[in-house]
């Protein structure tokens, strides 16, 4: 077999968090293969679009203590690229001010020491103009937060891969993943072999592990991605230093609805439901469920006087979900050479740099830089089966 056909480590699926591991493993001066089904870039996935939160308002110090980290590494590209990935704009986190979801968050953040500041319903308009809170409701900000700018971040992420030496094979579906001592992995355009595999296929996880002999408790979501009209144009805007937000609750609903200042549609705000109907990867337009449409638009009309509540568009993006909404970043339960990085519950772009960190550092049989306990397959005990 020829050397271009065999590497170090090979990584399926090029999105925010393949792309971070083979730069990262790029690196460490390991050859590395990155390979993608579709042409690059592309929308069909979870990585697409031009925004997310990136944010350190969390339920559990797990997360806060690796976001600490994780800005760091985001600035450290942003530098070594030269190119702005991230907009400081704080995080508006609004629920009820007794629930416990409302309360663990700000505890949280308090108890790590993240720059907040606390609202009340004296000071609240003063602060977030435009914005109507809830009887009863709490206020909290996470000033440290803002918006990344994740098309940009996902191509930077490929490009100093490739700078590094990595290659990207794109339009190279996965066919058949042979584990043992060398990995054999079969793509619609050929074979190659390496000594360890990563995969992080997003939505097509579970079809990719199947040929390792492993079924994961994963569920896809096909997610409504909407952006609302400004009544009056630069009402909710980023250069006029409007946060992003998250509403914990409300009596909409007891699911999370988040959204971010209009920027990347002028004068649209894009607020979403963190929720969405199962669907299937490969055939997403099927799933055509708007119920979620139905509740933001009573929440916007509730919390948002400047919008139109009614979405001027739509668009959709998948989430992967685990039952506990935690990731999977783990060995294979059978073979340690292929390393699996999975589940992100559509909170995982902002844990880009440091989830490429972490798969790096397990692909190489080093001790990870985090407890990884509550990301092991374990957890499922019961979940799981072979798929053989």
């Amino acid at each position: 077999m020829s050397t271009n056909r065999e590497f170090d480590c090979i990584v399926i699926g090029a999105g925010i968090q393949g792309s971070f591991t083979a730069y990262q493993l790029a690196k460490r001066n390991k050859k590395t293969l990155l390979l993608e089904q579709f042409v690059l870039p592309h929308t069909r996935g979870s990585s697409h679009g031009q925004t997310r939160i990136i944010r350190k308002a969390y339920d559990q110090d797990f997360y806060v203590r690796m976001m600490e980290e994780c800005y760091e590494l985001w600035a450290q590209l942003e530098k070594e690229a030269g190119v702005k990935l991230y907009r400081q704009t704080g995080l508006l986190i609004m629920g009820p001010e007794k629930s416990e979801s409302f309360q663990t968050i700000k505890n949280t953040l308090q108890r790590n020491k993240v720059p907040t500041v606390v609202l009340n319903r004296d000071n609240f308009s003063q602060h977030i103009p435009n914005v109507n809170l809830a009887e009863g409701d709490g206020a909290v900000v996470d000033v440290t937060a803002g918006v990344l700018y994740a098309d940009r971040a996902l191509k930077t992420a490929q490009v100093q891969f490739q700078k590094l030496g990595g290659v990207i094979r794109d339009k190279e579906k996965v066919t058949d993943i042979k584990p043992g001592p060398v990995v054999k992995v079969s793509t619609s355009a050929g074979v190659y072999t390496a000594k360890s595999v990563v995969i992080t296929a997003g939505p097509w996880a579970s079809q990719l592990l199947q040929h390792t002999g492993l079924e994961l408790p994963l569920e896809v979501v096909k997610i409504n991605v909407c952006y609302w009209k400004e009544k009056v144009p630069g009402t909710y805007d980023v250069k006029r230093r409007f946060p992003c937000f998250l509403l914990t609750e409300g009596e909409e609903s007891s699911q999370n609805i988040y959204g971010l200042p209009s920027n990347e549609y002028p004068g649209l705000m894009k607020v979403c439901y963190h929720d969405g109907s199962k669907g299937d990867p490969d055939q997403r337009d099927l799933q055509t469920d708007r119920s979620d449409i139905d509740i933001l638009q009573r929440t916007i009309a509730r919390c948002f006087p400047g919008l139109l509540p009614k979405p001027a568009v739509v668009e959709s993006c998948l989430y992967t979900l685990t039952p506990d909404r935690h990731f999977v970043l783990d060995h294979h339960p059978a073979y340690s050479n292929i390393v699996i990085g999975a589940g992100f519950s559509g909170h995982g772009f902002k844990f880009g740099p440091i989830i490429g960190k972490i798969l790096c550092e397990l692909s190489l049989g080093e001790v990870p830089s985090y407890d990884l306990s509550p990301f092991q397959i374990k957890r499922f005990q019961g979940k799981t089966k072979s798929a053989l």
